[in-house]
């Protein structure tokens, strides 16, 4: 998808390693900076620190970087009318961060539905990255399944609004939805 196409929403779906970050990044190269990162990732031991120095350094020159484990739909909020294209990686840690700190169900649905309508009110064209974990075997505990189940709900908020919907496997994408149609 060239700029000339307007792309206003995409949602980048796939598994771990599976390339979606990369795929997001090079159609955010397409954009001209200033580019924002929206980080939902925190370092919680050595290794995720090591990860996400790593991510920094894969990015380059001309990206912001705003670490937003909480406050997704604040900080595309705030975001707005100052950058050319925004990242958001990623829903699945967002969502694992908001159900880490003892949301409810209910509570985590509104979190969700503000997440999307702040989602489509952007004026700025934002590239959402997350994790599909809906193809695994059913989780044996009640905290993996309601993660499992939110993902995959707040996944088809997002893929309703989006003008763009990829999903990834072995660094092969797929179209699910474009703007000129269905899939390709």
């Amino acid at each position: 998808m060239s700029r000339s196409e307007k792309l206003r929403l995409a949602l980048v779906l796939g598994g771990a390693r599976s390339g979606k970050s990369r795929y997001a990044l090079d159609l955010a190269g397409t954009f001209p900076p200033p580019r924002l990162y929206v980080a939902t990732a925190e370092a919680g031991d050595e290794e995720m620190a090591v990860r996400i120095a790593q991510h920094r350094r894969d990015r380059g020159e001309g990206w912001e970087t705003v670490e937003a484990p909480l406050e997704l739909a604040g900080a595309l909020s705030q975001a707005q009318g100052g950058y050319e294209v925004i990242v958001v990686d990623c829903l699945t840690l967002w969502l694992s961060n908001q159900l880490i700190r003892g949301g409810d169900g209910a509570e985590l649905q509104r979190e969700c539905v503000e997440l999307a309508a702040a989602v489509e009110k952007t004026a700025t064209p934002t590239i959402v990255v997350s994790n599909e974990v809906g193809w695994g075997i059913v989780p044996e505990n009640p905290l993996a399944r309601e993660f499992r189940d939110l993902a995959g709900w707040l996944h088809q908020l997002m893929a309703a609004a989006a003008d763009l919907v990829v999903l990834l496997a072995a660094g092969l994408p797929l179209t699910l939805k474009s703007a000129h149609g269905k899939g390709e």
